[in-house]
């Protein structure tokens, strides 16, 4: 799990949007290896860009991906969705686990005067969202709901913040409704009665399964965000091997890229390489201290090459070589 302080987003949605543009000729060139679980909300947009720069890619592409979501681009509120007893159910699913599809936005569920607006607000800056991707999460929220009202439902009405961009008509085809732009807010509104239209099949035990599941996933989201990429890479760190450590070991463990690892330590104010040498001279201090290895037996134990490249290295740490910190240290290993 991405665990840097920059919004992340599931690798799931990644993967639908992938999925989704490659229906058509417009689709990435396919040269993403995505993580197993998150990404960094900056890599996310690095991928729209692709996505969104194509050739073939047009004006209507964010809607279109929207449209064709699927549940499990959704990862875990997907499932929630399609086992809520109500539209108005799910659209509370959405407010409270939308972070664990994305944390570059919010949902929420305004209700007066016998409407529903359910709302999204990028938490990005304006420049880091392109109308696109705005347009692929309000047709999304479209598409879900199809999910539990069917395919021929249709919301009163659809908005956008942004202006529009091409022609009008595949709004109207793909949302159903009268759609407007440059508007206060992204928002779909819906009539009360649509919203708490009970379905007639609904498993609860099911739907509180899901829902465990989520609460779960969503502690985990906010408590790994306490923990620093810096932190995370020390600690494993002080349980690898040295000889071949690289980056590539502890960005795999928390999912992430390594250029993504690199630069959340660069925000952080520290580098894979800085860290690397902090452990070496620890677990160097600890050998040197606690056993009477001779140093060619601790060099590679520790990343180095070899005896001469430990004494310059050590030299460099403390001051002293690697001989004299023994001495001072364990005095009585000379016997």
């Amino acid at each position: 799990m991405s665990t840097t302080g920059s919004p992340s987003v599931t690798a799931s949605y990644a993967l639908a949007v992938l999925s989704a543009t490659a229906e058509g000729s417009g689709g990435p060139s396919g040269s993403w290896a995505l993580p197993t679980d998150r990404l960094e909300y900056g890599e996310m947009r690095a991928l729209w860009d692709e996505v969104l720069d194509a050739r073939d890619a047009g004006p209507h592409t964010g809607l279109l991906v929207g449209d064709r979501i699927r549940p499990e681009g959704l990862h875990i509120l997907g499932h929630l969705v399609l086992t809520s007893a109500s539209l108005a159910d799910a659209a509370q699913a959405a407010e409270r686990y939308h972070p664990l599809v994305s944390q570059a936005g919010t949902v929420t569920l305004d209700r007066r005067s016998g409407l529903g607006r359910i709302c999204y607000r990028p938490t990005v800056g304006p420049a880091a969202m392109r109308p696109q991707q705005v347009e692929a999460v309000v047709s999304s929220i479209v598409r879900a709901a199809r999910w539990i009202a069917g395919d021929d439902w249709a919301p009163l009405a659809v908005s956008f913040a942004h202006p529009r961009a091409g022609s009008a008509d595949p709004y109207a085809r793909v949302l159903g409704c009268p759609v407007t732009f440059d508007t206060p807010e992204n928002a779909v509104t819906v009539a009360d009665e649509d919203l708490d239209r009970r379905r007639p099949l609904y498993d609860p035990a099911l739907n509180s399964l899901h829902r465990a599941y989520a609460d779960r996933l969503l502690h985990q989201l906010v408590t790994a965000a306490a923990v620093t990429v810096t932190e995370r890479v020390r600690q494993w760190l002080e349980r690898a091997s040295l000889e071949d450590a690289g980056p590539e070991g502890p960005a795999k463990e928390l999912n992430l890229s390594v250029r993504t690892l690199r630069r959340a330590l660069h925000e952080e104010g520290t580098s894979w390489r800085a860290l690397l040498d902090a452990a070496r001279r620890g677990r160097a201090r600890r050998l040197l201290e606690t056993t009477v290895l001779p140093l060619d037996r601790i060099a590679p134990l520790v990343g180095l090459s070899g005896a001469t490249s430990l004494v310059r290295a050590f030299t460099r740490w403390e001051g002293m070589p690697p001989g004299a910190y023994r001495s001072r240290y364990r005095p009585a290993s000379s016997g």
